[in-house]
């Protein structure tokens, strides 16, 4: 089900960057819609969103017909599992700060050899058993492994954690970090961008891809520049509401004054 689209999707971050949004609304079309607006993937938000895992096979429905690749950020390791059951085509999970959480994610993540996630064919990755197992197991190895660095212990830990098999991509939580350094809400600070890029080049000298979020254009060009191939930009509700925001100005600015 996610195979050309995980297939399209390492193509294309492999020759350059890819950009999508995270998204915290309840309602799939929102999902649909940036996959018709050409976004190459959407975080489904499980950590800071009130999304439920029954409402997120709709959201994982939606980007799949819309042709955009749907990652979940869970909120704890328990739904690793339950996420990829559901048909999202990769995991983020925030917060990790050691080799031993890197590893347990991996583990959770994907089925022996390279894992040890706990089996179950009648689950709609598996079309609720129609699909032959073996291809199954093997489609289903292939789905993305992103794990969220957010503070000073995971930075301090960082080379131990790349040395671990499986991770695909390191993405790095600037307001996390920011408030790890003693300086919240700054992610343009110096030291937090000094830290990013420390990891970052440590990352892609591994062969690990780097992303990160953004909410300017500025900061998306920025870090596209220094090589960061996965960017989140904005958050849907946030990207709504600036979009409201415009159209208010330039109405008024058109037939209000």
């Amino acid at each position: 089900m996610n195979r050309e689209l995980i297939t399209t999707f390492r193509k294309k971050i492999g020759q350059g960057c890819v950009v999508g949004p995270f998204m915290k609304t309840c309602d799939p079309a929102f999902v649909e819609a940036a996959g018709y607006a050409g976004m190459d993937f959407v975080i489904l938000d499980m950590e800071h969103g009130p999304a439920s895992l029954e409402s997120l096979q709709n959201h994982i429905r939606g980007a799949q017909a819309a042709g955009i690749l749907p990652i979940v950020r869970v909120s704890n390791y328990e739904d690793i599992s339950r996420v990829l059951d559901i048909g999202a085509a990769g995991v983020q999970v925030p917060q990790v700060s050691s080799a031993g959480e890197a590893k347990a994610v991996v583990e959770r993540a994907k089925f022996y050899p390279q894992g040890q996630r706990g089996i179950c064919r009648f689950v709609r990755a598996a079309h609720y058993s129609a699909l032959d197992r073996n291809i199954y197991f093997a489609e289903s190895n292939q789905s993305l492994v992103i794990i969220q660095l957010e503070g000073q212990e995971a930075i301090w830990n960082l080379d131990e954690i790349l040395e671990i098999p499986g991770i695909d991509i390191l993405f790095m939580g600037p307001y996390d970090l920011s408030q790890s350094l003693g300086v919240p809400g700054q992610i343009g600070h110096p030291s937090v961008i000094s830290q990013m890029e420390k990891a970052a080049e440590k990352a892609k000298a591994k062969g690990i891809l780097v992303g990160t979020f953004t909410d300017s254009t500025e900061a998306l060009k920025m870090w596209s520049r220094a090589g960061v191939r996965y960017l989140s930009y904005s958050v849907d509700t946030g990207i709504f509401s600036d979009a409201c925001a415009r159209v208010k100005r330039e109405l008024e600015e058109a037939v209000c004054r």
